[in-house]
């Protein structure tokens, strides 16, 4: 693509006015001594120069043909930047992120106007800053995402603690362990890597402290007052991550200011993410900056408030690199009409039956370790990442499904089901899912929702959590996660509902079992009512990454063993990055991520998680490398944690440092 010519700035200081230096990376249009421009900034711990170079050098240098800088900054203890992170979205991070906005503002080279965006972690603090109003921030573009740190976050959903919530801890440990180019920042990386190391939090710690939604969860959750947040606001997600809700929630809480665009993608921009069809997300967001930042009649504010990807009848697969289906747009969002199941005669069907003779009830009690279709919370890759075949989940569950389907049901918006239920003991999980099955029998996992039984009144004011009546009905309304998708005639609509979601969400210190009114439950689909088709323009480089200079390839391994001797079983993960060198700073790198979780299918408190990491960094004769370690047990009071970190210089150990803490378990 042709434009405006750019240099790169490979790295520059920002001096905050506590005297803390941030690295930054940035891409400059030129001829901005005659002419500034607007500026996007960009604020995450991953590390410019060998975390997100590959996505950055896809994005930002098509930003700068267009005149509109790109600043991409690593927040304090990451990549080349003085300090110690002090945890998610803190205080300090958005402050300094409002300090940075005014910084970007006041050069000589920027017109005065900036935007913020971000995925995921930049994703979440784009918005974050944006409710705190820094003057020159005009507008943000948030991708895979959330508005709410408690229940749509990696940590809890809904009272349900999230595996990754360990495996995540384990990732910052490592991100945060590795150490500063010395060719960035000469003599004093040492001592800046030692510093980091010594002083550097295991996250879990905090975490765990706060379980249930506190005031710790509420600072930076948007959704406590969409209507701090004034301007315009661009949210985008992929039906196959699990931040996949926040678009629908973000217009619902500022429609006058947020567009949504839902794709079928993995946690990718959308211009190179999978499964495809992908977006030209560099040329929509062209757009978006040159209307609010430089003010170009554009027409961009016109876009429709809605745009998805509706699934046209998915089937899961080891690895899905294109899911059929077709773009549609809602100029105006409102909330969908829904079309009502009800389980008669042991089926579901749209037709609530007669009941003067109400079935009797069912127990239900999952065995443990049913879940492991679920795939990741997060998903990167388009393989066993994403939940595959249900049918193995489904034989721990109890199932109710329609008959062949007569014609088409398009669905857009978020499943709710209403159902009456006991629990044995003083609460239990319960999760449920939306699901496919298709004529050959392949069970495609469509929505989930899932929720501690103690949780159940937390959509009420979000109260504190309370015991189940003992063995006494209550109604239970469950929202399930946001879909689009087309179900087609010849196929069956399944509700799945089990007790165990496991290692997707951790097991409550009881094997609970739920006694379930089949003739109670009413499970509200949302169609999709009146829409346009539209087109959504692909990329026109259908492959923007950069490739890099392979030493050592990449693997990934994904597996479940059981162990019927000692009935146990183990959910195994293995990812090997490679050590792929930057050609143009010649730093090679390697990340090796090893995680397995371990239950008995009848010990709830035999639940076990371990993640581990290897992170090395090279160039010429010098290399590092930091080993981390974290682990997550119970029993049926406590959670406990630990980790350790060893940094090695070559081949020798030079620090090592430890956590060990039993945390009383809340509730969960």
């Amino acid at each position: 693509m042709s434009g405006r010519d750019y240099h790169v700035i490979e790295n520059t200081f920002i001096t905050l006015a506590d005297g803390t230096r941030l690295a930054a990376r940035i891409w400059m249009p030129d001829g901005t001594e005659t002419d500034p421009v607007p500026a996007v900034f960009e604020f995450l711990p991953y590390r410019k120069g060998d975390g997100t170079c590959a996505r950055d050098e896809a994005t930002y240098p098509e930003f700068a043909k267009a005149g509109i800088a790109g600043v991409r900054i690593d927040i304090r203890g990451s990549g080349e930047s003085d300090g110690v992170i002090d945890g998610e979205y803190s205080e300090l991070e958005l402050a300094n992120a409002c300090e940075l906005i005014a910084w970007i503002a006041d050069q000589s080279w920027c017109n005065g106007s900036v935007g913020m965006m971000g995925i995921s972690w930049g994703g979440f603090n784009c918005l974050q800053v944006a409710a705190l109003n820094p003057p020159a921030l005009k507008a943000v573009i948030s991708i895979a995402s959330t508005v709410d740190r408690y229940n749509d976050d990696i940590h809890y959903k809904n009272g349900c603690q999230l595996a990754v919530q360990l495996s995540w801890a384990a990732t910052m440990l490592a991100y945060q362990s590795r150490t500063p180019d010395p060719d960035l920042v000469g003599d004093d990386w040492r001592a800046m890597w030692l510093h980091r190391l010594k002083e550097e939090p295991f996250f879990m710690e905090e975490w765990l402290a706060h379980q249930t939604r506190d005031e710790f969860w509420k600072h930076a959750s948007i959704c406590e007052d969409f209507d701090a947040v004034k301007i315009p606001s661009m949210v985008l997600a992929g039906w196959a991550d699990g931040y996949r809700n926040t678009p629908m929630r973000a217009i619902e809480g500022m429609p006058d200011r947020a567009k949504a665009l839902i794709g079928p993608w993995v946690h990718k921009y959308p211009h190179f993410a999978w499964p495809k069809p992908r977006a030209d997300f560099t040329g929509e967001a062209i757009k978006w900056w040159n209307k609010w930042l430089r003010g170009e009649d554009n027409g961009v504010e016109n876009l429709p408030q809605m745009r998805a990807y509706i699934l046209d009848g998915v089937k899961p697969a080891p690895r899905r690199d294109f899911d059929p289906g077709f773009w549609i747009a809602k100029d105006n969002w409102t909330a969908p009409e829904t079309s009502t199941l009800y389980v008669s005669d042991g089926k579901l069907s749209f037709d609530a039956g007669d009941e003067t003779n109400p079935a009797a009830d069912m127990y239900l009690k999952s065995p443990l370790d049913t879940g492991t279709s679920s795939g990741e919370y997060f998903t990167l890759k388009p393989d066993a990442e994403m939940a595959i075949d249900q049918r193995s989940d489904d034989a721990g569950s109890l199932v109710f499904e329609t008959n062949p389907l007569d014609a088409e049901i398009d669905l857009l918006g978020r499943p709710v089901l209403n159902i009456d239920l006991a629990c044995d003991a003083d609460w239990s999980n319960l999760c449920a899912r939306l699901v496919d099955v298709h004529p050959d029998g392949t069970a495609t996992r469509v929505s989930f929702g899932v929720l501690n039984l103690a949780h159940r009144d937390l959509d009420a004011n979000y109260a504190d959590p309370k015991p189940m009546p003992r063995d006494q009905k209550a109604t239970i309304t469950l929202t399930l996660d946001a879909c689009g998708y087309r179900f087609k005639p010849g196929h069956r609509i399944r509700l799945s509902l089990s007790t165990s979601y496991w290692p997707m969400i951790l097991p409550p210190p009881f094997d609970a079992g739920l006694s379930i009114a089949p003739s109670s439950i009413r499970f509200d689909l949302p169609l999709l009512g009146d829409h346009q088709k539209i087109t959504v323009k692909e990329p026109d480089n259908p492959d923007p990454l950069p490739r890099y200079i392979e030493h050592k390839p990449s693997r990934t391994e994904r597996s479940v063993q059981h162990n019927l001797t000692q009935n146990e079983t183990r959910y195994r993960i293995y990812e090997d990055t490679g050590l792929f060198e930057h050609p143009g700073s010649r730093l090679a790198t390697r990340k090796v991520r090893s995680e397995t979780w371990e239950i008995n299918p009848l010990d709830p408190n035999s639940m076990r998680g371990a993640a581990a990491w290897t992170c090395d960094l090279e160039r010429d004769d010098w290399s590092v490398r930091t080993d981390c370690h974290a682990e997550l047990s119970c029993d049926r009071d406590n959670w406990y944690v630990s980790a350790w970190v060893i940094a090695y210089e070559g081949s020798d150990p030079i620090f090592e440092k430890k956590w060990e803490k039993a945390i009383p378990r809340n509730f969960m």
